[in-house]
């Protein structure tokens, strides 16, 4: 009896201990249970915080900032055209060469324009030498005028002492006439007065046909003065010309010299040494790195708030790792369907409204100058204007 009595109690003990367990791996569950629940609660905050916190810094950007990712670097990019015709000598460059301002990039060969450099100066000595020629002769046919005149001032004063005598001589004729009328003096002194008046007459008439003769030779000298006037205006004027057309050349030879306009990049060559080339013909390109800024395609929606010199954040997509501030400089003028090849012609019946990109142009204020290397025109950047 005693050993089932034992064995009772032992197997009293073990049931015991298994609800005992039981219990505690109930309790165990339970914990679990409300660990997990407070587990799902906190992620569940924090996904609502981290959203509440994104929809703040949205809205805050949304009521500061005005962004776009439809822009791009932008530069000058200056054709390099011929002035001159010619072959070309030499090329001074390399292809994507970094080149200086002032730099020399293709000689023409400059024999044909020296030649004409040499003709025109040639042209404008002999004209200088006509010029001074023809104001020689005009200066001695003014001084023939001047003594004509002097003579037809000497021939008016010999009139005027023929008149005199002509007048004392008719006089004293009357008188003498009277006297013979009335018997009071004889035919010999008669016929005397007779002749001296005949001889003062014809004197006083030589001395009137004189005058005119000295005024007409007088008249006709002076307008010889006047043609040489003229045709000293005609010299000088050829003088011009001739000088114009030897600047005209003397450009033309210092046009056989191409030189870079500005610190960049030559690219784009399009002509080889030995070519034979035209005026007007393209022959490379040159980018100005040097000055950069930004064109920037904003919403029409966006434009409202927009204003030139406001401050701009510039990150570019190829280079994520180099910070550029700017500023709005200003603003196109119109939109940029208006630019277009084809602009879209709104009056007609299958209209889609479309939200228009307005450019805006924003300078750049702070960037690395010694990374324009790599800062092409045309890279894609994004543009964030901070508009309050």
């Amino acid at each position: 009896m005693p050993s089932v009595i034992a064995t009772q109690q032992k197997e009293l003990r073990i049931f015991n201990h298994k609800k005992i367990m039981k219990n505690k791996k109930a309790e165990m569950e339970n914990t679990g249970t409300e660990k997990k629940s407070k587990k799902k609660l906190v992620i569940i905050g924090s996904i609502l915080g981290t959203i509440l916190t994104i929809a703040i810094i949205y809205f805050i950007n949304a009521a500061n900032y005005e962004t776009t990712d439809n822009a791009q670097l932008d530069a000058d990019i200056v054709p390099i055209k011929s002035s001159v015709s010619g072959y070309i000598k030499t090329i001074h460059f390399k292809d994507n060469e970094h080149v200086k301002k002032g730099q020399l990039l293709i000689t023409i060969d400059d024999t044909d324009l020296k030649t004409k450099v040499a003709q025109a100066q040639a042209a404008l000595e002999n004209a200088k030498a006509n010029l001074l020629s023809v104001k020689s002769n005009a200066t001695a046919v003014s001084e023939n005028a001047d003594a004509s005149s002097l003579n037809s001032s000497s021939v008016q004063q010999n009139i005027n002492s023929a008149k005199a005598k002509l007048t004392k001589s008719q006089a004293d004729f009357k008188r003498i006439e009277n006297m013979f009328n009335a018997k009071a003096t004889t035919q010999a002194q008669f016929d005397a007065a007779k002749a001296d008046l005949d001889i003062f007459q014809a004197q006083y008439d030589g001395a009137v046909s004189q005058y005119k003769s000295a005024t007409l030779q007088s008249q006709g000298i002076r307008s010889q003065a006047e043609a040489q006037k003229a045709q000293i205006t005609l010299a000088e004027a050829i003088v011009k010309q001739r000088d114009a057309e030897l600047t005209l050349a003397q450009t033309q030879l210092d046009n056989a010299t191409i030189e870079s306009p500005c610190d960049g990049i030559a690219t784009k060559r399009a002509v080889e040494e030995g070519q034979y080339i035209t005026i007007a013909q393209p022959l490379c390109s040159t980018i100005d790195n040097s000055h950069l800024w930004v064109t920037a395609n904003f919403k029409e929606t966006q434009v409202k708030k927009i204003k030139p010199g406001q401050k701009v954040e510039v990150k570019i997509d190829a280079f994520p790792d180099i910070k550029i501030t700017g500023k709005v400089e200003s603003f196109i003028g119109a939109t940029g369907a208006k630019f277009s090849l084809l602009p879209p012609d709104n009056s007609t019946g299958n209209f889609v409204k479309i939200i228009q990109r307005v450019p805006i142009r924003i300078e750049l204020t702070d960037y690395p100058k010694d990374r324009t290397d790599i800062l092409f025109p045309g890279l894609s950047v994004f543009v964030e204007v901070k508009v309050n």
